[in-house]
């Protein structure tokens, strides 16, 4: 008897209007310009997977961590959606280092599991630069998992900006995994 093999397709669907309704445009990949297929966008269904949705294109300005489910109403949240990253989620290890000043100089500290609070674990409030070994996370502005948050995927990130943080203040970092 032949065995079946199925594979779970990633995607998100994104709508013009309210309530998965109007054109859509369906995704399963990084996208950095939604609105050269879709005028607007007003409602969201992840069918599976994670994704990072930006209010500007080509990945830039305020960023939503999305997963399975549905958001009928991003307006209550969000002014618009511009573009998404696929978030790969990886069940192995996480691993990352992270520095108290810009191109990784300055006091190094590892972190292997999520942090609620970056100044109970590490006294600071300031995360310079970080290199991402394994694994996907999520630094929020506040603690415990609050305020603005920024995707870092695995690599180098030599300065805040290149997460894309308007500032070196990290109030608390999460993996990222399909649960």
């Amino acid at each position: 008897m032949a065995q079946e093999m199925y594979f779970l397709r990633v995607q998100i669907i994104f709508y013009e209007d309210k309530n998965f309704s109007g054109r859509h445009f369906e995704c399963c990949d990084d996208c950095a310009d939604l609105l050269s297929n879709l005028s607007c966008c007003s409602s969201i269904r992840v069918d599976s997977g994670c994704f990072m949705v930006y209010e500007k294109p080509n990945y830039t300005g305020n960023q939503y961590y999305l997963r399975t489910g549905e958001y009928p109403d991003l307006h209550q949240w969000i002014d618009s959606v511009s573009s998404c990253r696929h978030i790969c989620t990886d069940p192995g290890s996480f691993n990352m280092r992270l520095y108290e000043r810009i191109e990784f100089g300055g006091q190094m500290m590892d972190l292997m599991e999520d942090c609620p609070s970056v100044v109970d674990l590490f006294h600071r409030t300031d995360i310079f630069s970080c290199n991402v070994m394994n694994g996907s996370w999520l630094f929020y502005e506040h603690p415990n998992y609050h305020g603005r948050m920024y995707l870092v995927r695995p690599g180098e990130y030599k300065r805040f900006s290149e997460w894309g943080g308007r500032s070196a203040r990290v109030g608390s970092i999460r993996r990222i995994t399909e649960n």
